[in-house]
């Protein structure tokens, strides 16, 4: 049972050796303590024998309590607490941090099947999340362990989106969710709730490659290929990325020079040739590569083993994404191993583009909402010139433009999702190449403004890669991703422009 004190007693232990504070009711003895706090002796000895509450928050993000919780000793008889700890799972209360279908509001889009999944994966996310963030800061590669719980909990399935396979597979999803209710909602709160994570590097190296390699052997494999290579991955024992881009060619696919010749018995291919930029490849076990082959594009996959070689790339965020360049020398590929069409490979690699910039969609949004939460807390426990953030107009000014900017986008990327349910893949191709790309694009737009804002908000702990600012340290490090990969932003807009021109009504005069 917690002892309970009164704040006179409190006061008492001020000395050295002797030394207590209280923070929001809750007494901590530092005694043992200050010579091993971060911030040095001086904020302990301060607050000796005081109430270090409003201290405390504009120093320290509310975990630190968590990790710290052995040297509490009890709490402030006949006092409640006047701030919430967030429980494991919970939803935030901070206006504008969660899309409004959980803030309250009527939704048309989400059932009940929704929100019992939300509350599943939060509380196996916020399980996982110190050691996300912790691979995160040393670089290191996502564990083995660390990638066969998403695969037990169903999350790495959950990455792919609906489809037979769930069932075929025998994938049990968060929240008791039956594969064939799965649908494109489920898996907007999968990628939602990783980006909560605040990992960027961690979640591109855990999802990022195998979200859009897997798709070309579910859709392109063989049987037995699919057999062989789908268990594997979705379990979190093997790993795979996607090998398209090259040094020569980036958006430009068409003029890719990795090649693959025929052996004269026509049981393998030789690959020959180079990528860059593969994310997950340091890591992965199999890879999904474009090769020239005689008369056009082809797809193949290709298990690590003689004459395949990895080396990581230094980019902006963390190692652990496993940015990788590979060589391809001599690498001998069974036909079996072949995906879609021998010379037809163009297709698979354009058929999981919309799906892959859908997920930078959901994705980016969350990180974008999280950063408003983030400012939004800040400016209320932040006091500069004898007043709290908030009570500045110009900071409520930067908000309010925060919040606008992640509300339509959301909105939109809902409308999207919300198609993709309803339409057949065929469908999608005909119609949201376009929408997506212009929603990728106008994304993009509002990450560049959030992160400015947010850094300006946060002041010099914005460009501080631990503490308070680390979330908006991260997301000003790494939004450009969001901008280049999966399309650019140029050739996004573009693309936008030119889908809408194909429809472009011949007989329209102003």
């Amino acid at each position: 049972m917690s002892k309970t004190f009164t704040r006179q007693e409190v006061q008492r232990h001020n000395a050295e050796g002797d030394m207590w504070i209280i923070i929001d009711t809750e007494v901590y003895d530092m005694s043992r303590f200050i010579d091993m706090h971060p911030g040095g002796a001086f904020p302990i000895l301060e607050y000796a024998g005081k109430d270090a509450t409003e201290a405390f928050y504009g120093l320290h993000r509310q975990e630190v309590l968590s990790k710290y919780k052995r040297y509490k000793i009890g709490t402030i008889e006949g006092e409640q607490p006047q701030i919430e700890m967030r429980a494991r799972g919970s939803l935030s209360k901070v206006p504008y941090a969660e899309s409004s279908a959980w803030m309250g509001f009527k939704s048309p889009y989400f059932k009940e099947s929704h929100f019992r999944f939300r509350t599943a994966v939060r509380e196996i996310m916020d399980d996982l999340a110190e050691e996300a963030r912790s691979y995160d800061v040393t670089g290191e590669r996502p564990s083995d362990e660390f990638m066969q719980k998403l695969g037990a909990s169903g999350l790495l399935a959950a990455n792919i989106g609906p489809g037979k396979f769930l069932k075929q597979f025998d994938i049990k999803l968060p929240g008791g969710v039956a594969p064939e209710e799965y649908d494109y909602f489920h898996e907007m709160i999968v990628h939602e709730e990783m980006a909560r994570w605040g990992v960027r590097g961690t979640d591109d190296g855990v999802i990022g490659g195998m979200t859009i390699s897997l798709p070309t052997v579910l859709n392109f494999g063989s049987e037995a290929l699919k057999k062989k290579v789908v268990p594997e991955v979705l379990s979190g024992r093997k790993r795979m990325a996607l090998a398209i881009t090259e040094p020569y060619a980036g958006s430009d696919v068409a003029n890719l020079k990795a090649t693959a010749t025929k052996t004269p018995d026509g049981k393998y291919y030789i690959v020959n040739g180079v990528k860059k930029w593969i994310t997950t490849g340091h890591w992965a076990h199999y890879f999904s590569v474009a090769v020239r082959t005689e008369h056009g594009l082809t797809m193949l996959l290709i298990e690590r083993g003689e004459g395949v070689e990895t080396k990581p790339i230094k980019t902006s965020y963390s190692p652990s994404a496993g940015t990788a360049y590979v060589t391809f020398e001599n690498v001998k590929v069974p036909v079996e191993n072949l995906l879609g069409v021998e010379d037809a490979g163009l297709m698979v690699v354009l058929s999981n583009f919309n799906h892959e910039r859908w997920v930078m969609l959901t994705g980016g949004t969350m990180g974008a909402r999280l950063a408003v939460e983030e400012c939004f807390k800040w400016a209320h426990q932040r006091k500069v010139f004898g007043k709290r953030l908030i009570d500045q107009p110009v900071i409520r000014n930067k908000l309010a433009k925060m919040i606008a900017s992640v509300e339509s986008v959301h909105n939109w990327v809902e409308n999207i999702t919300y198609q993709m349910c309803n339409m057949s893949y065929k469908e999608q191709a005909l119609k949201l190449a376009g929408p997506i790309a212009l929603c990728k694009y106008q994304s993009t737009r509002m990450l560049h403004d959030i992160a400015d804002d947010a850094c300006q908000i946060f002041g010099g702990r914005a460009i501080t890669k631990t503490g308070m600012g680390r979330n908006i340290e991260m997301l000003q490090r790494t939004y450009k991703f969001s901008a280049i990969l999966g399309g650019a932003e140029e050739i996004m807009a573009d693309l936008g422009v030119r889908q809408a021109m194909k429809n472009f009504p011949k007989d329209a005069r102003l």
